[in-house]
């Protein structure tokens, strides 16, 4: 690992507010004669050589692509995703390659990243005028077979630190640049249980009945998440329990807990007027709101321990082990809400940075009101160095494609993300889906909009049952995994081209992933009966049937979720 610092960087940077930054410089093979660096007056400007057959991975939670050669990319948050562009609800200034080594570029701003472009060059004339009739060929045959640039412009700065990670695979790579973070995260046995989010509009007697419910039909539910009804305002938020919903609310927390439930509570940062911190935090808030509420400025340390505060003592200390972390994701870009990049805060920081910083530092203000409670919480926008938080992310987009490519591209960039099931068209659907919350980081059923358990409209209890006893089945694994990841950096969920760097079949394949270093998962969606699936050199076996099964590609039909394991 080596820091290599060009012109003046800015100070508001995510390095400045990783509390648990491990920098160990080593000397690196990578060529730093490689960099061209200029200030321009649009920032900065740092470019570098991309070798024929290097292939470009990571930059966060990446819903829309996976290898990012020849592609442009502006790493800005985003709720909203709708191409292979770099929105994200978790951009991540980090990228690996095929080649050896990875690179963290350590900045606040909305970054743009071309991965292989070509530059102006003399050329002696050649005719290339055979005809292509697809789009896609045409791009194919178009395509540079040569030694490319890749260009990371950063806006309004005159300088940058780059971090350079080198290491014999990307798994290895990744870990270190994760260890780099602060290690990855400490998350308790009973967080990597199942999650049921309840309806919104429950009253506390009806999440009782819920719970109930689960408990006497013997479905193993860990944790009851309860979303905004139970505050007595929420758009924005007052972070006090509804009179009316709620007006037995310690009844519900101790019914929960005596019945072996964990609690989660939904709830955003926009601070109401209504709310008893409305007034202290004022000072230390943005100059602008977001519906009527205040931003929080959680980089002053002031905004940190008033909102931590209220939250540990009428919260915390009552029995809550866990939050949901809304709308830190930033819509303002296809919805009407969110704050404009012109934002100024008390910290310094502007809109934009405030954006690329925001998700973290709430986890940093929500960890520090938990103090020594364990959790595994979630969140709705994570970035740079963010392996230590005990928070998976989540999406209100509901493509089960893309929610299978977020689970393939998270274990790049130190970020952990949950394909949550909450409706279904059909019951295959449903099944499908849940399938692969199955076999993630973190099994939620999210049923906020549902009046009922998503399952009784397609009379599949049994079903889902014997899956979330699967899931039971699979926490020693995972726990394992997180253990590991805790200390060496080694994500639990990653793309198999993480394992297998050398092998180019895996270059391009998005839509398997290692789950717990000895599985290979290989989701269907409801709209496929059969699939193609690739194995890496090695002794496999059918995970279900334990039958060998041999390496290579193939093709596979079943009801079941493909799931082969190493011998």
């Amino acid at each position: 690992m080596k820091k290599i610092t060009f012109g003046t960087p800015e100070k508001i940077v995510p390095s400045n507010y990783c509390k648990g930054l491990d920098y160990k410089e080593t000397d690196i093979k990578y060529d730093v004669n490689n960099f061209k660096f200029k200030e321009t007056t649009r920032g900065c400007l740092l470019e570098f050589p991309l070798e024929f057959g290097e292939e470009v991975f990571g930059f966060g939670l990446q819903l829309k692509g996976f290898n990012h050669k020849n592609h442009k990319l502006q790493l800005r948050v985003n709720s909203d995703p709708v191409a292979n562009t770099g929105d994200s609800h978790a951009p991540v200034p980090f990228f690996v390659t095929n080649k050896g080594y990875g690179m963290y570029f350590d900045t606040a701003r909305y970054i743009e990243v071309c991965c292989g472009y070509g530059k102006n060059k003399s050329r002696e004339p050649v005719e290339n005028n055979t005809i292509i009739a697809t789009a896609e060929d045409l791009y194919k045959k178009c395509g540079l077979k040569e030694t490319t640039t890749m260009s990371v412009e950063i806006p309004v700065a005159k300088g940058i630190d780059v971090y350079i990670f080198e290491g014999k695979n990307i798994l290895d790579i990744v870990s270190q640049y994760n260890i780099f973070s602060g290690g990855g995260c400490d998350v308790p046995e009973w967080g990597l249980g199942v999650l049921y989010r309840a309806y919104a509009r429950n009253t506390g007697s009806q999440v009782m009945e819920l719970a109930k419910y689960f408990r006497e039909n013997d479905i193993p539910v860990d944790i009851i998440g309860l979303e905004p009804g139970w505050q007595s305002s929420t758009y924005s938020c007052s972070y006090v329990w509804d009179k009316e919903r709620y007006p037995n609310h310690d009844e519900v927390i101790k019914y929960l807990k005596d019945n072996g439930f964990h609690i989660n509570l939904w709830e955003h940062a926009f601070i109401s007027a209504a709310s008893p911190i409305y007034k202290q935090m004022h000072d230390y808030s943005g100059d602008y709101e977001v519906w009527q509420g205040l931003i929080p400025d959680f980089g002053t340390e002031e905004a940190r321990d008033i909102f931590a505060k209220h939250h540990k003592e009428t919260l915390v200390d009552k029995g809550i082990d866990g939050f949901k972390l809304d709308e830190c994701d930033n819509s303002d870009f296809v919805h009407d809400w969110s704050f404009p990049n012109c934002t100024e805060f008390p910290s310094g920081m502007d809109g934009e940075q405030y954006h690329q910083l925001f998700g973290t530092l709430y986890m940093q203000t929500m960890l520090k009101a938990l103090e020594n409670t364990p959790t595994l919480s979630e969140v709705r926008s994570a970035g740079a160095l963010c392996a230590s938080y005990p928070f998976v992310l989540y999406s209100d987009l509901y493509d089960h494609k893309d929610f299978i490519r977020g689970v393939v591209n998270s274990g790049f960039s130190g970020i952990l993300w949950t394909p949550e099931l909450r409706d279904a068209k059909n019951k295959k659907d449903l099944m499908r889906r849940l399938q692969t919350t199955v076999f993630s980081v973190q099994c939620l059923i999210n049923a906020w909009y549902c009046p009922q358990v998503p399952w009784k409209e397609f009379d599949c209890e049994d079903e889902v049952k014997e899956l979330l006893k699967i899931r039971k089945s699979l926490v020693p694994m995972l726990k394992k995994a997180f253990d590991e990841y805790k200390t060496t950096g080694k994500p639990p969920v990653r793309a198999l081209v993480a394992d297998y760097t050398d092998d180019k079949e895996t270059y391009f394949i998005d839509d398997e992933y290692i789950f717990c270093d000895d599985l290979i998962v290989a989701p269907l969606t409801a709209e496929m009966d059969e699939r193609r699936v690739y194995l890496p050199e090695g002794e496999w076996v059918d995970y279900w049937t334990k039958e060998k099964v041999n390496s290579g590609w193939f093709t596979v039909n079943t009801q079941k979720i493909p799931v082969f394991e190493k011998r």
